[in-house]
């Protein structure tokens, strides 16, 4: 583990780094099977770094744990 904060990533960062468009990001998201999005700001929203990270070690199986739960 290093000492180092977890960034937040924009839109842009993320798209690129997965390949993902903007529609098939949103409709992962809406699935479960995308990290959930952290808010910045009133209008603004990123993902955490290390969970994007951890989305791209295995993209099939990830899924968010149910909050219900």
């Amino acid at each position: 583990m290093t000492n180092e904060p977890d960034r937040i990533l924009r839109i842009k960062t993320v798209l690129d780094r997965t390949g993902l468009s903007r529609s098939t990001l949103y409709r992962r998201l809406q699935a479960r099977t995308f990290p959930e999005q952290v808010s910045i700001s009133e209008r603004c929203v990123g993902w955490r770094e290390s969970a994007i990270t951890a989305w791209l070690t295995n993209p099939k199986i990830y899924r968010q744990d149910d909050p219900a739960a």
